[in-house]
């Protein structure tokens, strides 16, 4: 849940979903169906889905997680980052899990870009200085909790920092740029709804778009300047989705039928997997009833 959503986002989601799944064994059970439904809002849907192939991997070997990098990546969604977490954490190996609060630490204690630095190999050198025998989980996260609260992105505590006295970064006048959140990716799209009038719009989950693949969402289209005067103009809004800022043009025409691939769904029906970006879009179209 962790990977590209903040904690304070994630918790309630957290909480929620260990209620309902409290062990690896009664996840393994679910439907994806279910899932999904408790994911809903988290956005980056592949992940609640690879995490039950994962869970139902680890059932054919009794749910014990393989002890090297290499078995561990071979389940679904699996990369370096998270491969590393849990070699950590489960097996207690001397390893980091090396994300953007890491790289930052590291960066500013050598007061040199990010760009310029080989992590694995400044982990694998100074692997007896960095790691404590019989307590890696904690250095793991000790790492992460450090990069978030102290060594933050702008204006660092440094002041509050143990380790500011061997810091180049502290101590240098010369500060190098420390990279910071990617600059969101502006797109222009024109959104299409077929509604009738019991209520309902038509969704399909042919829509070419690559973030909500497989999921229900209304005609899509890049932004032109001509449109069909058989499209009635609703609203102009904007909505981040992942490293994308979307301005959108919603329209919307009454009519009795869709396109082959659509299907009709009740425009209030909260049963439906719906992604956040196709909720947005059913509340405005709502009040046009």
């Amino acid at each position: 849940m962790l990977q590209q959503t903040q904690v304070k986002t994630v918790l309630p989601y957290f909480e929620k979903f260990l209620r309902r799944y409290p062990t690896l064994k009664s996840l393994s059970q679910a439907k994806e169906r279910t899932v999904l439904k408790l994911w809903e809002g988290l956005g980056y849907y592949r992940r609640a889905k690879n995490l039950l192939k994962s869970t139902k991997q680890l059932a054919k070997i009794n749910f014990k997680l393989p002890n090297s990098l290499k078995e561990i990546k071979k389940f679904p969604g699996v990369g370096n980052y998270t491969a590393n977490a849990l070699l950590a954490f489960i097996h207690d190996k001397p390893t980091l899990a090396v994300d953007g609060n890491v790289k930052r630490v590291f960066s500013r204690i050598l007061n040199t870009k990010e760009t310029q630095i080989d992590f694995e190999k400044l982990i694998k050198t100074n692997e007896s200085k960095i790691f404590i025998k019989k307590r890696n989980s904690d250095v793991v996260e000790a790492f992460m909790e450090f990069g978030a609260i102290i060594c933050k992105p702008k204006k660092p505590e440094c002041n509050n920092c143990t380790v500011k006295k061997k810091c180049n970064y502290f101590n240098n006048s010369k500060h190098k740029k420390i990279n910071l959140k990617k600059k969101l990716k502006n797109k222009k799209i024109n959104v299409f709804c077929y509604v009738n009038k019991k209520k309902q719009i038509g969704l399909t989950k042919n829509s070419n778009v690559g973030f909500l693949k497989t999921f229900v969402l209304p005609q899509i289209k890049n932004r032109r300047k001509y449109l069909s005067k058989d499209w009635n103009f609703l609203l102009n809004y904007n909505q981040n989705i992942s490293n994308k800022r979307f301005n959108i043009n919603l329209y919307y025409k009454f009519s009795k039928k869709i396109p082959r691939d659509f299907k009709w769904y009740n425009v209030n029906n909260k049963n439906e997997m719906i992604p956040t970006f196709t909720k947005k879009i059913l509340s405005e179209i709502e009040k046009i009833f």
